[in-house]
Formats: C-alpha cells, structure tokens, sequence
C-alpha cells in the first residue's frame, strides 16, 4: 500500500492557503501547514486536522530547519505550494514608492519562494511525483501589465519568470512547476466583494499539485486553463 502523499503550503494559516490546505487533506494527502506566527498556524493546522510547522519563508535558517525536520519525517517531499505573498501598495504609485516597500514585498513575494523551492528541491527529487505551484496574479502578466499596486505586480511578474526558469531547469526530470492565478477571491487580500469563493480559488493550485506524470510543466494557469504570461 503507498503512504500518502506529502504536502507543504506556506502562509496557510488562513485564507487561500488554508482552503489549499483543506483541499489537499480531503484528497488523502498529508498536509504540513506552515505560518510564520506560531499561535496562529498551530490554530488553524488543528482546525484542519494537519500538522504544521512554523516558517518564515524570508528567512533561510527558518527554510533550512523546515527541510531538516521534513527529511527526518518524511524522508522526501511531493508537493510544494508556494502561497504566502503580501500586497501592502494598493493605491500607490511605482515613481512614489519608498524602496524599503518595494524590497519587503519581494522578498516575500518572489525571493522567498524561490529560497522555498531551492531549498526543498533535493527532498522533490526524492518523489515519484513531484509538483511545486506558485501562487501569482493576473496583476502580474505582462501581457495586461498596468498601474497601480506596483510592487506586487513586479513581484509577481518575477515569480512567473523564476516559475519558467525552475521548469525549464528541471526539464527531464519529474519535477513539475507551475504558476497560478487564484482570480479576485474573497479573503482578507481580496476583499468580502470578490466574486470568487475561497474553495474556487483554490481550485486549480489544488489541480497542480496533483498533476499526473502527463500534466504540464512551466506553465501559468487560472481556472485549469493557461493564460498568457
């Protein structure tokens, strides 16, 4: 009988990431719920029923003892969902900003996650099937790139590239990597009058971290189907 699978999702103490959580845990998988305040992702992990682990993702000592205690734990990793993001500029404008804003939100936003990845990368390898998904934004398409909330944008924009990157990087081997765009959801980022119920949000980064050998690599989706970069 195959052990179940084995998930980590970052920031999951509420919102998206939580409902990630949710959702992986209802298809059999062992869900490892990170946060960075302790009270709150010991709280939520018991709601759910799944263990968890404290992380700052900005901090390489705080990755490096995630990987060290899932190495011990599990031995390997299956599913990496990078979630945990801020969007602190809304209103403001890229020619005002102060840098110190524009270097926290990607440090959170785009540094982190690849940190994340690099760093839980030889436990992937370690796995039959392994999947990392990206949490971005249509905000950060250049296609359809605009105004306002500039930090977050460039951030996301950076992660989709570092998404390209890491896939194109691990071509050949199991590892599938791909970005999606959860789309206006209704949380304490997206707001109570977002159109989208959290459980839909999280629809399609639970789709990607449950690809088949056969699924798409390097990829950018919203609603299962992929969107432009």
């Amino acid at each position: 009988m195959n052990e179940p699978s084995v998930a980590v999702v970052t920031g999951a103490n509420r919102g998206l990431g939580f409902e990630v959580c949710r959702q992986l845990k209802a298809a059999g998988i062992d869900v490892v719920l990170t946060a960075r305040d302790d009270a709150k992702g010991r709280a939520a992990a018991l709601e759910l029923g799944v263990r968890f682990h404290r992380l700052d993702v900005t901090r390489q000592d705080s990755v490096d003892a995630l990987a060290d205690w899932l190495a011990l734990e599990f031995g390997h990793l299956d599913i990496l969902v990078n979630n945990a993001g801020i969007m602190p500029d809304g209103g403001l404008m890229l020619r005002r900003m102060k840098m110190t804003m524009i270097n926290e939100v990607l440090a959170t936003n785009t540094t982190a996650p690849i940190r994340v990845t690099q760093t839980l990368m030889p436990l992937l390898l370690r796995s039959r099937l392994p999947r990392v998904v990206n949490i971005s934004s249509a905000l950060g398409q250049m296609a359809r790139m605009g105004a306002g909330t500039p930090a977050y944008r460039i951030s996301k924009a950076a992660l989709n590239a570092a998404t390209a990157v890491f896939a194109a990087e691990m071509a050949g081997t199991p590892v599938k990597i791909n970005a999606c765009c959860p789309g206006w959801v209704a949380s304490d980022m997206g707001g109570a009058e977002a159109p989208k119920t959290l459980r839909q949000g999280a629809e399609t980064a639970v789709w990607l971290a449950t690809l088949p050998a056969n699924g798409p690599t390097g990829g950018f989706f919203r609603d299962r189907a992929r969107i432009d970069w």
